[in-house]
């Protein structure tokens, strides 16, 4: 489900975001360090990445989420939009013209108002609270699973 509704209790979540029209951007850019970066944001902040995988266009997470006065919202939030500055400086560098154009001019008009540049992301997040062992088993399993599953 996309996540529409403020998320402030603690516990183990599971959570995918997914790079803007499914574009490889994490590959592309070589990404992977600056997701690890973010958990290890996270991890100072008290919470804790309990299993993950990074694909090329998306990533999935089993997150123990602890209240402490920030929603999840806010935390995925903000590791999305650092991320995203990162994965921009690295468009540039690579002199990835074309790509960044399309990535800006996809950028919505409300979005531009607050300062938004590029469209790097695709707009929610998916969460699930895993509130059983059952659950929790069967999204670790999808986890270890997904990038074995070639399309």
């Amino acid at each position: 489900m996309s996540i529409h509704t403020r998320v402030t209790t603690t516990g183990i979540y599971f959570i995918i975001f997914t790079c803007y029209q499914w574009l490889q951007l994490i590959e592309l850019v070589k990404g992977y360090d600056l997701v690890y970066k973010w958990f290890d944001i996270l991890s100072v902040n008290g919470h804790t990445v309990t299993r993950y995988v990074i694909m090329p266009n998306h990533l999935h997470l089993l997150l123990h989420y602890v209240s402490n006065g920030k929603s999840l919202n806010t935390m995925i939030g903000n590791g999305k939009r650092f991320i995203a500055y990162d994965i921009i400086d690295r468009l540039e560098f690579r002199k990835e013209k074309r790509l960044l154009a399309r990535l800006g001019s996809d950028a919505c008009a409300t979005d531009r108002k607050r300062g938004k540049k590029h469209e790097v992301w695709k707009y929610s997040f998916d969460v699930k609270q895993c509130r059983t062992e059952k659950f929790l088993l069967q999204k670790l399993n999808y986890i270890h699973k997904n990038p074995c599953t070639g399309k």
